[in-house]
């Protein structure tokens, strides 16, 4: 059989959309009033809109990153078995983030010190860093895996596959797939509260190297659905023609959302009565699982094909992910003195970020050992 004629296409693609998502969104972060005081490289120039592209958008993109993570993991399980899913993924996630960590980190520090030197309408956060130099004796703050932090809890989360499976019957899980999908999507937002209350909303980018309990809860629970959901695919079925109607839910859910969530966003937690976090919960629970829901139903629908430019976009988005942020932060430093409305800086460093990353996984990447590493090797 021809590998390609193996290949579940519409997971394939749906992660390569997902990745590249990652490029959109985080330009959006320069342009949204309520991150200008958190984020590097926030503009004088934003747009509400930017704040409903993020602030929706982040409910479900990493929630939906894991699910498939997740339906891959079993499918590896069930061709290689649990060794095989090791050793692969040890090659495919731990080694790129052991090699790109460091680089990527000092991909970010570095242009910050030029930006702290060369841009004149520094974001606050810059403006902040700056004061803290010219302190003495300031302590420098831990490191952190940036955006890699997906890489690093996929781990986490494959090592306790193994210990699961040993110690968890895998019926227990089948068993709830197995209730009806209306009653599904109402029970599992509810077993996500827990995870909820011990961080702050809107969730943050769990990114210490310290592990954070919520995280393993909540990202976990999302990799245990894409795991039973390998064996039970028919709740995708379910939804194949009711997608819509769980995209028109998540837009009802995010108006409590939108209506109790902060409206600058802090590094502090948000102090609110308890009936009303626990209604900014079950929002964000509801959106996240609903919107991943119909993000695979949406591409089962749609994506389930072998298309050439897909094939080719599925393999380049690891490589976007993974190079994309340093890149970015780069252009819209250079873009915080540049004349231009927030669509025309926001559409700009997308556009140019993309390109560089394009071109360098051609130039770079593709035919290299750095892609045998995140793709295989290339017949």
């Amino acid at each position: 059989m021809h590998p390609e004629e193996n290949r579940l296409h519409y997971m394939d693609n749906l992660r390569a959309l997902i990745m590249t998502l990652g490029v959109f969104f985080h330009a959006a972060l320069a342009y949204s009033p309520s991150l200008h005081s958190v984020w590097f490289s926030a503009d004088q120039v934003n747009s509400p809109i930017m704040d409903h592209l993020v602030a929706f958008t982040h409910q479900f993109r990493m929630p939906l990153f894991f699910v498939i993570a997740g339906f891959f993991a079993a499918l590896l399980v069930e061709r290689r078995g649990m060794r095989g899913l090791l050793k692969n993924r040890s090659l495919r996630i731990l080694l790129p983030f052991i090699i790109f960590w460091p680089l990527v980190t000092l991909g970010i520090i570095l242009p910050i010190g030029w930006a702290l030197t060369q841009v004149q309408n520094s974001s606050p956060i810059l403006q902040f860093i700056a004061v803290m130099e010219s302190q003495p004796d300031v302590p420098q703050p831990p490191p952190t895996t940036a955006h890699l932090w997906f890489l690093y809890y996929l781990m986490f989360f494959y090592l306790l596959t193994w210990v699961i499976r040993v110690l968890v019957p895998l019926m227990l899980g089948e068993k709830l797939l197995k209730l009806h999908p209306l009653i599904l999507i109402g029970v599992l937002p509810i077993l996500l509260l827990p995870a909820l209350t011990l961080t702050r909303l809107p969730f943050p980018a769990p990114d210490s190297f310290l592990p954070q309990l919520w995280a393993l809860l909540f990202f976990g629970g999302f990799f245990a659905f894409g795991y039973l959901l390998y064996r039970s695919s028919s709740l995708i079925d379910y939804f194949l023609r009711r997608w819509h109607w769980l995209i028109l839910a998540s837009l009802l859910a995010y108006i409590p959302f939108h209506v109790l969530a902060p409206e600058q966003v802090s590094f502090e937690p948000i102090n609110l009565p308890w009936p009303e976090k626990l209604v900014l919960m079950l929002a964000t629970a509801a959106m996240s699982v609903w919107m991943s829901l119909a993000g695979l139903a949406f591409a089962r629908t749609f994506l389930n094909q072998r298309n050439s430019f897909m094939r080719f976009f599925s393999d380049a988005s690891y490589w976007i992910y993974i190079a994309h942020l340093p890149i970015l932060l780069v252009i819209q430093y250079w873009l915080l003195d540049q004349a231009g409305s927030w669509f025309f800086k926001y559409a700009l460093s997308v556009s140019l970020t993309l390109a560089i990353c394009v071109v360098t996984y051609l130039l770079l990447v593709r035919w290299t050992p750095i892609g045998w590493m995140l793709n295989g090797r290339r017949h």
